[in-house]
């Protein structure tokens, strides 16, 4: 294992303990509300110093984007962390939720983990070197029909009003044409689900880089398709993303070519 990947299933391990024992209390967690429909709580600060502290033990002069500190640091190695993704999950006490940590370097995603810690089960990729699921390899799945196909989303909750219309048309689509979809609300372990071929597809909007890092190398390592919803590599900027096997991508891409161009 690389060090820097190593050090990054350290970090996530770490942030996952943290997680695990604070859930025993989590009607005393202090809770804040950063903006519509997003919230930060004690969880998600002490995990994110968990893996900050982690990081810096070893990579002093790294540079950290972080969802709750932001950044900090000048360096052609960047760390982009999402301490808690799923808190709204997380405070309900619904089990579904997961630590995600980017390496990228020089403008490139070298290393990704994604760690559900209540299944203590470790997503880990690095170019090149393939996407593994504690150890063994993983490869989104062999799905070819689109009627056969199931799809993971996330519905718009930062621009709600000026996506939401867009995006219905466009899970409606996706309901008719499809097995069926699911919006289990944390993008990061959905995206790692796409790698492992658990999910066939997936697409969101108004995701920030901390929910894809990770999630977006682990799928292309295991054989799949990321980009923009038009196609593009900006996904990491502007936060709409689709991905999936290649048929499935694909298949997506031409039912939904007209809501796509109203969200993009």
């Amino acid at each position: 294992m690389h060090a820097l990947l190593n050090v990054a299933v350290m970090a996530a391990r770490r942030a996952g303990a943290t997680l695990i024992r604070k859930m025993v209390n989590l009607d005393k967690l202090k809770v804040e509300q950063k903006g519509h429909n997003d919230f930060v709580s004690d969880a998600d600060l002490a995990a994110e110093k968990a893996v900050i502290h982690c990081i810096l033990k070893h990579y002093p002069d790294h540079a950290i984007l972080a969802e709750e500190s932001g950044i900090q640091g000048e360096s052609d190695t960047v760390w982009i962390v999402d301490p808690l993704d799923g808190t709204t999950n997380y405070l309900h006490g619904f089990p579904v939720f997961c630590v995600s940590i980017g390496v990228q370097v020089n403008g490139r995603m070298e290393h990704g983990v994604v760690y559900d810690p209540l299944r203590q089960e470790l997503f880990t990729a690095s170019r090149g070197q393939g996407a593994h699921l504690e150890g063994r390899r993983i490869r989104v799945s062999g799905q070819m029909q689109l009627e056969r196909a199931l799809i993971g989303t996330g519905f718009p909750f930062r621009q709600a009003d000026q996506e939401i219309s867009p995006y219905l048309a466009m899970l409606g689509k996706v309901v008719r044409a499809t097995s069926g979809v699911r919006r289990p609300g944390a993008a990061a372990l959905d995206l790692a689900y796409v790698a492992a071929g658990r999910l066939d597809a997936f697409w969101e909007t108004g995701l920030s880089p901390w929910d894809l890092a990770a999630g977006s190398l682990l799928i292309r390592e295991a054989g799949g398709i990321v980009s923009g919803l038009d196609g593009s590599e900006n996904f990491l900027e502007s936060g709409h993303i689709l991905t999936g096997t290649p048929k499935i991508y694909a298949g997506l891409a031409k039912l939904c070519s007209a809501e796509i161009s109203q969200l993009v």
